[in-house]
Order: C-alpha cells, then sequence, then structure tokens
C-alpha cells in the first residue's frame, strides 16, 4: 500500500479509498473491497505513480471525513460517499449533487453541481465546434475523423481540474440533460480520478502534466516544414522534390513517404521492405552514402516513413510492467488461435479486424523498424488506420477484451515507437500520430487526421492545447492564401500531397510566392516557437493558446473559434478577417498600426499575405537569419524584435536541438525585458545562463524597436550612441549589440522627443 494512501468506510460497505498527492492534488477511487486493481494507464506507465510523500491531515466531523492540504481540502460523507473540495481559503469550489452510483458490473455514475456562469474546458479532440464545453454531451471513445484524441480532462472557471483515469468507453455531460449538473459514466470500470485545485488554467494544465506526463520536447528541426510526397513517387521523384525545394529557396527539413514506400501497399506487418523499383536499395550495401536517403540527407533533409499499425502492443507493455515491478498480474494470452481467413483483409484499412495473425508476442513493434532507422529514417508518421479501428472481437494479449483497450491503443502504440527510437538512437524522436489518449504529448506529436486544414481542425488543435497536449497540427490547404497563413502559424506544419499535388511549385505564380514567404517567416521565427515548445515541456501551457486560456475575463473569448496566440506575443486570426482585440495594445504586424483593445475590427490584410496577425504591445520577439533547414548556418547573430508599449519580459531557450540532454539542463537562456515609462524605453539583455554542447562562443544581437517616430537619443549601458551608431527606418530603431559576458545584463535605453502632451493620433481607441 502506498503510504499516503488512507480508506473510508461507507456506511453502505463500500470504500472511498483517498491519496493526497500533493498539496493540490487528490487521487479518488472507490470500490466495494480493500483491495484496488491498479488502473491500466498506471500498470503501463502512463499516468504519474510515484509520488513524494506529503503532509496532510484527517478528522471527523458531522459525518463527514475531512481531508486537509497545504492547498485544498477534501471531506467525504460517510453515508453515500459524496464529496466536497474547496480551495486554500475554504471556498467551495466543487461538490457532488448526491453520492456516486456504483456497481461491481455495471460501471458507474458520478453528478456533480453545475454552479450559476461556470465555465468548462478540456476533453481533448472530442469536439471540433466548440472551446467552451458546457452544454454538451460528450462520448469519449477513440473514433476515426470524429473523434481522434478524447482526453477525459476538464477544468473549470471555478479553480478546478478533474482527471478521469479510465480506458473504458465513458460519458460526460456537461449540462446538456440539466442546466445545473454534470455527470461522468461508464458501463464498465472502477470510478477513479484526481482532483486538482489551482488558481488558473495554466496552473491547472500545469498540475494535470504533472500527472499524465509533461510534453516531449521534438528535434529542433520538426519545428521547421514538414513535406509528405505524392504517395506515388519514386525516390528519384522525391529527390527531386528536396532540390526543388532548395532551388527556389523554400526552407524544409522534413521529407516524408506514403505508404507506396513499401512493397506491400498498406503493409502492417513487421516483415516491412522498401519497394524494389521505386526504392530500390542494393541487398550487397542497404546503408551508406550512395543510398538516396544519404543524398537526401546531404541537402540537409531528414526522412519520414508512413505506417500502420494492427500489432498487439499489450504483450510489450506486460513486459515493461513486470520489469518495473508493476503489482498487476502478468499478461494472458489472447483466447484460441486463428488463420487469416477468420477475417477479411481490407486494404484501405478502415475495416475492423477481429483476430491477430500479425504479432509475435516476443518481439516489440519497433524492433522491425530498427534497419530502417539504421539507414536513416528520422522519423514516422502512424496513418489512424488500424490504431483508431474497433476490434469487438477481439482479445488482447494482456487478457482485456476492446473496450479496455481501445482508446489507450494509439497512447501505447506511440509510446512504444517513441521509446524505442530514444533507445535505439539516444535522440529525439519525432513520431506523429492521428489518434491519441491521455498521455499523448509524451510520446507524439498530432495532426487532425483525414479532415483537411480548415476552421474545424484549428478549433481541434486548441482543445488539445486545452487539455495537456501542445504539438497538435493538421494538413495545410496549399490552395488557398487563408490555408497557407493558417498553416505555418502552427505548432509544427505539414504539407501532405498523399495522393495530390500540393508541391509549392505547382501552385501558380501568385500562391508560390505566398508559401515561400510564409516558410520564411517561420523559420526566422524559430527561437520564438522553440521557446514556446520549452515552456510547453516544462508548465503543460501550449504554444498556440485558445483566447479563453490567455484572456479568460474577456466575454469574448469563448467565440473566437478563428483566432489564437502563438506563445505570449503574436494573435493570429485564420479563414476570417473579424478579429477580437482584447484588452491591450495591439500592433498591426503587416502596417504597423495600433489599436486599443478591447476591441472587434475588420481587419485589413495586404493582398499578398493570407490572414491578420497582430502583435501584443511590449512584445521581444527573437529571430533567425534566413536559412534552408535547421543547421544551414551558424546562429552568431540574433534579431530581437521590440513593440514597445507595455513592461515585458520574454526568455529565450537554446540547446543542442537532437538529444535529451535538455533534461540534464544542457540548456542556455537568455532573458530580454522590455520597459517604457514616461519619455523613454529601456531594452535589457542578460548574459546567458548555462551551456549545451555546441552553444556558439559569442554572438551580437540585431536590435529593432518599432516606434512611430525615431528617438531623440539612443544609449547602450549608460553611453549615448553616435548618429552613425543607429538608423531608423520603416518604423524601426535598428542597432547591433555584442554579447558581453562581463555584465550581467547589456541596457539599451531609447529617449523620446516630447513636445507637450504626446497625442497617440496612429491609436484607435473602443
Amino acid at each position: 500500500m502506498v503510504e499516503h494512501q488512507t480508506d473510508v468506510v461507507l456506511d453502505n460497505g463500500g470504500i472511498v479509498r483517498v491519496e493526497p498527492l500533493s498539496g493540490p492534488i487528490f487521487r479518488i477511487r472507490y470500490g466495494f473491497q480493500e483491495s484496488f486493481p491498479e488502473a491500466t494507464m498506471i500498470r503501463y506507465g502512463i499516468v504519474k505513480n510515484e509520488w513524494p510523500q506529503k503532509d496532510f491531515s484527517r478528522e471527523e466531523s458531522g459525518g463527514r471525513v475531512i481531508f486537509r492540504t497545504s492547498h485544498a481540502e477534501l471531506s467525504i460523507s460517510r453515508g453515500d460517499g459524496g464529496i466536497v473540495f474547496r480551495d486554500r481559503e475554504g471556498k467551495r469550489i466543487l461538490c457532488e449533487a448526491e453520492g456516486p452510483k456504483l456497481n461491481r458490473n455495471s460501471g458507474f455514475s458520478q453528478q456533480f453541481v453545475l454552479e450559476e456562469e461556470e465555465k468548462l474546458y478540456g476533453l481533448g479532440d472530442e469536439s471540433r465546434d466548440v472551446l467552451q464545453k458546457r452544454g454538451r454531451r460528450a462520448r469519449m471513445w477513440v473514433k476515426n475523423v470524429d473523434c481522434y484524441a478524447p482526453i477525459p480532462f476538464l477544468m473549470s472557471s471555478r479553480g478546478w481540474g478533474f482527471f478521469l483515469n479510465t480506458t473504458w468507453r465513458h460519458f460526460f455531460d456537461l449540462g446538456h440533460s440539466r442546466d445545473d449538473r454534470w455527470r461522468v459514466s461508464a458501463k464498465r470500470g472502477e470510478l477513479d480520478y484526481y482532483w486538482i485545485a489551482g488558481p488558473d488554467y495554466a496552473k491547472l494544465l500545469d498540475r494535470y502534466t504533472e500527472i499524465t506526463g509533461k510534453p516531449h520536447l521534438l528535434p529542433l528541426w520538426a519545428y521547421g516544414l514538414t513535406f509528405v510526397c505524392n504517395e506515388q513517387e519514386s525516390a528519384r521523384e522525391m529527390l527531386d522534390d528536396a532540390m526543388r525545394f532548395r532551388q527556389l529557396g523554400i526552407p524544409c527539413d522534413l521529407i516524408g513517404l506514403e505508404p507506396g514506400w513499401m512493397q506491400k501497399h498498406y503493409d502492417y506487418s513487421v516483415d516491412k521492405k522498401w519497394h524494389p523499383e521505386r526504392f530500390y536499395i542494393p541487398s550487397w550495401a542497404p546503408k551508406g552514402p550512395h543510398t538516396f536517403i544519404a543524398a537526401l540527407e546531404r541537402l540537409g533533409f531528414k526522412l519520414s516513413l508512413w505506417l500502420c499499425s494492427d500489432y498487439d502492443v499489450t504483450y510489450q507493455e506486460e513486459r515493461l510492467a513486470s520489469a518495473s515491478g508493476s503489482e498487476a498480474g502478468q499478461a494472458q494470452p489472447a483466447d484460441g488461435d486463428f488463420s487469416p481467413d477468420d477475417f477479411e483483409q481490407d486494404q484501405r484499412a478502415h475495416a475492423p479486424v477481429y483476430a491477430d495473425t500479425l504479432t509475435k508476442r516476443d518481439e516489440p513493434w519497433f524492433r522491425h523498424l530498427q534497419p530502417f532507422v539504421d539507414q536513416g529514417v528520422r522519423a514516422f508518421k502512424m496513418d489512424g488506420a488500424r490504431q483508431v479501428n474497433e476490434h469487438p472481437d477481439r482479445k488482447w494479449g494482456n487478457g482485456m477484451d476492446d473496450e479496455e483497450v481501445h482508446n489507450v491503443y494509439p497512447t501505447l502504440l506511440n509510446k512504444q515507437m517513441h521509446l524505442g527510437f530514444k533507445e535505439h538512437t539516444g535522440l529525439r524522436s519525432m513520431i506523429y500520430s492521428s489518434g491519441g489518449y491521455v498521455g499523448i504529448q509524451q510520446y507524439a506529436a498530432t495532426w487532425a487526421g483525414d479532415t483537411g486544414g480548415g476552421p474545424r481542425p484549428l478549433v481541434s488543435m486548441l482543445n488539445h492545447g486545452l487539455s495537456g497536449h501542445p504539438h497538435a497540427s493538421c494538413d495545410m490547404d496549399v490552395f488557398t492564401a487563408d490555408g497557407i497563413h493558417f498553416g505555418f502559424l502552427q505548432p509544427w506544419s505539414q504539407v501532405n500531397s498523399w495522393a495530390y499535388w500540393r508541391h509549392p511549385w505547382l501552385l501558380g505564380e501568385k500562391l508560390l510566392h505566398l508559401f515561400t514567404y510564409y516558410a520564411k517567416l517561420r523559420y526566422r521565427l524559430l527561437p520564438y516557437l522553440y521557446s514556446a515548445a520549452h515552456n510547453a515541456v516544462r508548465t503543460g501551457m501550449p504554444i498556440i493558446r485558445a483566447m479563453p486560456l490567455v484572456y479568460p475575463d474577456d466575454p469574448r473569448s469563448d467565440e473566437c473559434l478563428q483566432q489564437y496566440m502563438v506563445g505570449d506575443y503574436l494573435l493570429v486570426a485564420a479563414f476570417t478577417r473579424e478579429v477580437h482585440l482584447p484588452e491591450g495594445e495591439w500592433i498591426d504586424y503587416w502596417s504597423g498600426r495600433r489599436y486599443a483593445g478591447p476591441l472587434d475590427i475588420t481587419a485589413e490584410v495586404p493582398d499578398d499575405r493570407g490572414g491578420p496577425l497582430f502583435v501584443k504591445a511590449g512584445a521581444v520577439i527573437p529571430t533567425w537569419p534566413d536559412m534552408d533547414y535547421v543547421g544551414h548556418k551558424p546562429v552568431n547573430q540574433i534579431g530581437v524584435h521590440i513593440y514597445p508599449g507595455a513592461d515585458s519580459e520574454f526568455r529565450l531557450y537554446e540547446d543542442d536541438g537532437t538529444t535529451y540532454r535538455y533534461l540534464e539542463n544542457e540548456v542556455a537562456t537568455t532573458t530580454f525585458s522590455c520597459r517604457t515609462t514616461g519619455s523613454e524605453t529601456k531594452v535589457r539583455i542578460g548574459r546567458r545562463s548555462g551551456s549545451y554542447e555546441g552553444m556558439p562562443a559569442a554572438r551580437t544581437f540585431d536590435l529593432r524597436m518599432y516606434t512611430e517616430q525615431a528617438p531623440a537619443a539612443v544609449y547602450v549601458n549608460g553611453g549615448k550612441l553616435s548618429a552613425d551608431g543607429w538608423s531608423f527606418e520603416d518604423g524601426a530603431c535598428r542597432l547591433l549589440i555584442a554579447e558581453d559576458e562581463e555584465r550581467e545584463f547589456v541596457e539599451v535605453r531609447f529617449t523620446h522627443q516630447i513636445d507637450g502632451e504626446r497625442e497617440d493620433q496612429n491609436v484607435e481607441k473602443n
């Protein structure tokens, strides 16, 4: 028994097991005996099980058992097991409407009070229509196209989070049946959940990802551009594509192959081979500088392979669980022996499969992929095929049926892909999947599946971010300016040609120019995006952020389904020109025009751009020089773009970009700050803290401060610069600053000429 768990025996003989895991986090389980079976996701290492001992008190009063920690209070009725949660000030933030309904054989139902004006967010890729989930009834079941990655996590405007620790099919009724109640139910499984207290959504996400795993940091090149070739292409045609990217100066890092790379189309066995004609590799020399993979590498590209899987990954999970000393029993083989005639093959891979004839029980799924990795493959695309299909007649290798395994299968598959690649290479993995469930953020990026790149996938991505998963994307719609604009302003960007011809050079002159512009813009923004990714892996705060996550008190936030924040300072609108600017000052990135929020506007977008883009006043945005791919040039100079108007701070994260040494604190950080008071603006560039292998010994900063008029004077570390030490053009004051390791920070001070009272002629007020 874990030391920090304690049982409450109810009057009806039931037992409530309470585990105060940290000050703000409780785990609560209901049962009918003292022996509680361990949850599948804990046994398989997805949900955290090792917690430091935390102090808490237990007392009884008026028929209730009360647990207190430094952050919260939980009380349980001995009569019916009903619970009440309070925050550290004693304010009631969540309570049950009635005691839970439990049955040993037919699951559970639990109903909570839904307070007036209370808002609910989360549930992952369960809905692509709304962000605020009050009023919905959600079926939590992985389903192709409709529900690729449901996540049973909710967070409330009243300061609580709720995570249901189950893999069974279950339902949330969030004020759909009754406006003043929300309910969770399942026909099978145990009632096992975590309650989280937190002052805001950011802290709730941080604590939720403490339970289900912090996000995995992708290799730096994965935040560039991924291009997936037409399915019928050969090795030579793929290399021609790569050459065309370089000739046109369009930056790109990852080229992917669809199922056509395989000898057998849609081969989900462990006997895959390269297509002997289209991707010929000599059997006597399967790897080396003579292969098409090595040729691709010399052009600065990584190679990705498409995969589908129906492999029984539960055998390997049981081996891993046994090796880690998990308390649950050993795997039980599925009953019966099957032959290929027992099920119907489906080349498109969207029909159920009723029996397992593929799995080698003693061989992990990733083992057969190692030779491809040894040849130079650096990423894998995990199609929805098989992993999101239902297998209603299947008994899995661990003895479970599909009702218990189906939801968690995508997470287990991607976990084994991630760990297999990590253990084999020592490098970060780029595994990207359409399917997912709890914990997917630890192992893989996701894309929105076979649903295109329009407004609904955007909502899906924002809901992922509201559920602890920061690396969500979608196929880019390259045939419209709006689709290109949105496609490049995502956590990671992908063009998927598949059966079509989405090659940039086939789009026509105007869209090619637009595509090239946005690709270069994304690569210049990589230090900003990568720093947001570093923040995500530390705190769970997503890279792209739904408006209610950042502006919860703005009454318009829930309606903003087609706009979002990228990092702290960039506001993007997609597939619309109608933009809501929250409180504060905002700068149109395209025109430089300033607006004072809150304000609703129809944005003016230039003909050669694809959508609105705004910068929050006070922004500090680091940039890289133009390059063809990550690592193409040494980054000895970093651009620092300052948009004064509010006090702000930005922390730049840098590391080696490929290994896991960032987890051992081999990271360099540089802190930038901007302060404007009266007639002057101060910018400070802090001394680099920390180091990593390959870090530039010294560098300069190309500082650009965007203002309405040239400053009266510029000072660096107290000394006034001469007129030829800085310039002002296109609305920006520009100067070069050398890094100074002897100083705690370099300070640049801009003084502004004030003639009487300042009049902001170019700021529109509400």
